[in-house]
This record gives structure tokens, C-alpha cells and sequence, in this order.
């Protein structure tokens, strides 16, 4: 072992050469490799980070998985209420995994202005509101405080203030059908913006406007104790499908229950041809940067081939000369690697920190910057599936080595 690595290093050093007509070749290989972990770390880190950005949005107005009366499954208004008196709130103790519950209820309306009008799905909202996943889209005003008193507060997204030219501070009035019945007088309510937010996903700021959850309660005739819906926040979105089974096992007969995967599927299976995407660009990046080493692999062969004679001549076994070669080879890759990674992981920090990079058109992807994670055992696991891929596309090749006569090589020129 300390035979072929001092005469690797010597390979990598170029000593026993006073001039290494390989070395062009060399770094072009070491600079398709880096290239290659680029594309790589940044099509992987793109993934994760829109596939995380697009569930944070849709969960944040739906929940990860909603529980409902069988009656309202098929309406995004709720028309039949649900008890707040149920074993799962406000804690879900029957089922691991459950980081909160929610009670909400939503009305269609009308919002009227004195020169305009807009539809509206206005979603009531209470105290046990989680509000924090909402800080983000916060792009003016406040949070609405729904934790004493009735009031007229209400949360409006940017698209719907500005098709209404209202700004924090200015009140509206919107109209509501009684008991959903157009051929009673409607309800009227005032309301005021105090706070103004915008997340990018058009599908909910177009309609979703935040209201106590008590005027729909009212104008519904429920009690203080109903709701609509319940919303349901997991620990761990990538147990939604499992959760999703043992809540609908563990809630009474009468009601539904539905994650967001199923009732957006069409975003989920869209989302989920970004690890298709992925997948393909690390594929077509590793049998790149493979071809690369393999011709810097056979010009290193070539170039060495008087020594691979006096060493055959000195009695080591082809394997043993393979083995100086596929430790050369694997010092190549690893600097390679090394400014890939450097490099790679320098762009991803400084999207994260200035969002740089921008969708041209950000209606399409419900963002309008490029996201981006880092997952350090992912990184990991492809720095060593890189190196180990590239050496096993190397061994084929190494197999010249055996083919080089020790008489013709000492006097090859």
C-alpha cells in the first residue's frame, strides 16, 4: 500500500515528468467534476427548497390535514358545523405526531366599495389560530387580534387591496347571504384592514380574507362552541399520508377528514416532478464528469506507459499498477469535489441570504424567488456517490494497464 501511494503521489506531483502533457487534460476533468457537483448542489438544494416553500403556502392556509362533517366534503364553505367538544381538541392525544389543532370556518361574500366590488371566501378565524406560519407573507400592518372581544379586524392579501385600493386603515363592508339562502335579506358586516399580506400562491390571495371566527358563527347561528373545519399541523410532512390515516381512525363516524395532498393533488404531482427534474440533471452531471476522468484516466496511462513497464519488469501485478492509477485518479476527483463544493455551496448561502435568483414569471411557480435548502446528509451522501460512481466507471478502463507489454513499453516513445 505505501509502494502505490508514493508512486501515485508521484503521479499527482508530476515528479518522475519534467513536462506532463496531461495536465491540460487533467484540469479540464477536475473542472468538469466541480462543475458538475455545482449543477448538482444547486439542482438538489432548488428541489428541496420549492418543495418545502410550496407546502409551507398551501398548509399555511389549509393545515396539513383537515377534519370535517361528512356534509361539507364537497364545498370549500362550511355549511354544517363541527362541536369544539371532541377528544382531539385542542390536543390530539390519540395520534403521535400532531403539533397543533385549529378551529375555523369560512363564508362566501361580497366586498363592496364605493366604486368597486369583489368576491371574497372569508375565513374565520379564533384564539387558537396559529399565526406564526402567517409572519412571513406579512408585507404591511398587523396580525389581527382576535383574542378578546368581538371586532372588525380583518387580514386582506395585496392582490385583493389593490383590485379594491384599500390600504391598512381603511374600512369596507361586505355583504353575505343569510342561512345561503339569495332569497333572504343578506348580511351586512364593516370591517377594517389592519393588516395586509401577500404569499405569492394566487389560487388563495384572490379569495382568502381573515375575519373573527365569531361573525360566522353569528351570521351562521352556531353556537360559540361550532366551527366548520379543524385544521391539523404535523410535525413531519413526510408522515401526512400515514397521519392522514390514523386521524381518519381515530375521529367519530360522522366526520371526514382529508390532507392537503389529496385535496390539491394537482400541485402535489406537479411538486413532485421536481425530484424527476433533479434526479436527471445529477444523472446526465455524473456521466459527464465519469467521461471526463475515463480520457484523463487513458492519457495518464499513455503518458506513464514506459513506467508501467519498468514496474511490470520490477515484478508488480497488473492489479497493483491499476490500484497507483485509481488512487491518482481518486485524488483528481477529490479536488474536483473540493471546488465544487466550495463553489456550489457559496452560490446556495448567498441565495439564502440576497435571493439573487428570480423567477421571470413567479404567478407560474407561486414564488417569487428561487428557494434553497441545505441538507448536510444528502450533500454527503452525493459527494460520496459522485466519487465512488466515477472510480467504478474507472475500473473498466484501468483494465489497458494489463494489455501493455513490459518489453514494448520500456521502449515506447
Amino acid at each position: 500500500m505505501n509502494f502505490e501511494w508514493f508512486i501515485a503521489k508521484r503521479l499527482i506531483t508530476g515528479k518522475e515528468h519534467k513536462i506532463s502533457i496531461s495536465a491540460p487534460i487533467i484540469k479540464i476533468a477536475i473542472a468538469a467534476i466541480a462543475i458538475g457537483l455545482v449543477m448538482m448542489l444547486i439542482a438538489i438544494a432548488s428541489t428541496i427548497g420549492m418543495k418545502q416553500k410550496i407546502r409551507e403556502k398551501v398548509s399555511a392556509f389549509n393545515g396539513h390535514i383537515q377534519i370535517f362533517n361528512y356534509d361539507n366534503n364537497t364545498s370549500d364553505v362550511s355549511v354544517v358545523p363541527v362541536s369544539l367538544e371532541q377528544e382531539f381538541y385542542p390536543e390530539f392525544k390519540t395520534v403521535e405526531g400532531i403539533a397543533h389543532v385549529q378551529g375555523v370556518a369560512t363564508k362566501a361574500g361580497i366586498i363592496r366599495t364605493e366604486d368597486t366590488f369583489e368576491g371574497m371566501l372569508a375565513k374565520g378565524v379564533g384564539s387558537d389560530y396559529n399565526w406564526s406560519v402567517f409572519q412571513e407573507y406579512l408585507v404591511s400592518g398587523r396580525i389581527p387580534n382576535y383574542n378578546d372581544g368581538l371586532n372588525e379586524e380583518v387580514l386582506i392579501s395585496r392582490l385583493k387591496a389593490n383590485l379594491l385600493q384599500l390600504n391598512v386603515g381603511d374600512s369596507f363592508f361586505a355583504v353575505f347571504l343569510k342561512d345561503n339562502d339569495p332569497s333572504k335579506p343578506p348580511n351586512n358586516r364593516k370591517f377594517t384592514v389592519v393588516g395586509i399580506y401577500d404569499s405569492g400562491f394566487e389560487e388563495f390571495d384572490r379569495d382568502i380574507v381573515f375575519v373573527d371566527l365569531r361573525h360566522i358563527q353569528r351570521m351562521n347561528r352556531w353556537e360559540a362552541n361550532q366551527v366548520g373545519t379543524f385544521e391539523v399541523f404535523l410535525e413531519d410532512f413526510d408522515q401526512i399520508d400515514q397521519k392522514a390515516a390514523e386521524i381518519y381512525d381515530n375521529t367519530l363516524s360522522e366526520l371526514d377528514s382529508q390532507s392537503i395532498k389529496s385535496k390539491y393533488y394537482k400541485i402535489f404531482e406537479w411538486i413532485g416532478l421536481f425530484d424527476f427534474n433533479a434526479a436527471l440533471i445529477i444523472g446526465i452531471m455524473i456521466i459527464v464528469a465519469g467521461i471526463n476522468m475515463i480520457t484523463a484516466l487513458l492519457v495518464l496511462i499513455l503518458e506513464r506507459t514506459q513506467m508501467i513497464g519498468i514496474l511490470k519488469a520490477l515484478g508488480s501485478e497488473n492489479w497493483s499498477i491499476r490500484k497507483v492509477f485509481l488512487y491518482n485518479a481518486a485524488y483528481l476527483i477529490g479536488v474536483g469535489l473540493f471546488w465544487g463544493n466550495l463553489i456550489g455551496l457559496g452560490i446556495i448561502l448567498l441565495q439564502q441570504q440576497f435571493r439573487f435568483l428570480r423567477f421571470p414569471n413567479p404567478e407560474e411557480y407561486y414564488i417569487e424567488y428561487i428557494p434553497v435548502h441545505i441538507d448536510l446528509p444528502i450533500i454527503l451522501l452525493l459527494n460520496v456517490g459522485v466519487l465512488v460512481l466515477c472510480l467504478l466507471m474507472l475500473v473498466l478502463p484501468s483494465y489497458a494497464i494489463a494489455k501493455i507489454s513490459p518489453v514494448k513499453a520500456i521502449r515506447f516513445e
